[in-house]
């Protein structure tokens, strides 16, 4: 069996942020989303990965994920020309793929659920796709199942048939290209993933399906990437946080959890919770909580006033010692 994660989106809706890195390599908990797809491939001893990416990634994806050595695994990297949607990019990674079977992930999704669960299902099904209960179905696309098996998908339906969303996270047997070879584009100018997992369906194929209950998350918008970024350091670190022996705090107060990259300078601080900070931040006299801050972050002299949110490279934030207009900058050359 082979991995399969696609990279290539444009990641619009989390600009600024994206223009200076994929969305795929923003932080969560400190660590590229990315590398979370791949360390849940190598987890289920999927030692084969390739990694769909747009040209202009190539430098920034390549640069930190590399060959796949740190994580245990190979790393092949596939090209998607002009983002078609998720079965263009699927398309793109044939070849690689040849006659495997294969688990697709989206690079920018969070699932705690393990793999296992759709690997094994593949045994006896063409297809096993990851199911979710949400209380907004018309923003995804939604399964309609029967017993075992779905027996229809669409995507973004304006009346869904039911609350269960598709989570990013599927298992195919090779045969699935057949499939998307066949399509067309669809009304969003699009080639969908859930309509070729519809014709699987309408030939008479078994597709399978599990329901998580666990935390997934599609890191498409802010507020998703600092949920995200909540429910993750929830997992990793509990009640404990997680400060680089290469950063220094003075006179400051913690509240777990948070995680703090090297280079950086705290003093006289209320930190957290749910505080994760890159590298080179540099903080005086100030509180932060339920945030994500990049690299070269600084914030300083806003006393007792709560900051929370996501912070670019180089943003900044000066307060003022009366108590007067605090001076925003977030961003930094991004905007």
């Amino acid at each position: 069996m082979k991995g399969l994660i696609v990279c290539a989106g444009k990641g619009t809706r989390l600009r600024p942020f994206t223009l200076t890195r994929p969305k795929t390599l923003l932080p969560v908990a400190n660590k590229p989303i990315l590398f979370y797809a791949i360390e849940k491939l190598a987890n289920e001893g999927i030692h084969e990965i390739g990694i769909v990416i747009h040209p202009s990634q190539e430098e920034t994806i390549r640069g930190a994920a590399g060959s796949g050595e740190r994580f245990g695994v190979s790393l092949t990297y596939l090209y998607q020309q002009v983002p078609r949607g998720i079965a263009d990019a699927v398309a793109a990674a044939e070849d690689y793929i040849g006659q495997s079977d294969f688990i697709l992930l989206l690079g920018d999704n969070l699932i705690k659920e393990p793999l296992k669960t759709l690997i094994d299902q593949l045994k006896h099904s063409a297809a096993c796709i990851l199911l979710t209960h949400v209380e907004n179905p018309q923003q995804f696309g939604v399964a309609e199942i029967n017993e075992t098996r779905i027996i229809a998908l669409e995507e973004k339906p304006k009346f869904p048939k039911s609350n269960l969303a598709v989570v990013g996270s599927y298992a195919f047997k090779a045969g699935i290209f057949d499939y998307i070879r066949a399509l067309t584009v669809s009304d969003r100018g699009e080639l969908e993933i859930t309509d070729a997992i519809q014709r699987l369906i309408d030939s008479g194929e078994r597709v399978a399906y599990a329901i998580t209950r666990e935390h997934c998350s599609d890191v498409g918008t802010s507020e998703r990437w600092l949920a995200a970024n909540n429910w993750m350091m929830d997992e990793l670190y509990g009640e404990q946080n997680d400060i680089s022996w290469e950063s220094t705090l003075v006179n400051c107060t913690v509240h777990a959890p948070v995680v703090i990259g090297p280079g950086c300078v705290f003093k006289n601080c209320t930190i957290g919770p749910y505080v994760s900070v890159m590298s080179g931040a540099n903080l005086e006299e100030c509180r932060i909580e339920h945030s994500i801050l990049l690299r070269d972050v600084t914030i300083s002299g806003t006393g007792e006033a709560v900051i929370a949110g996501i912070l670019g490279d180089e943003a900044s934030i000066i307060g003022s010692s009366a108590n007067g207009p605090i001076a925003l900058k977030i961003g930094g050359d991004q905007g």
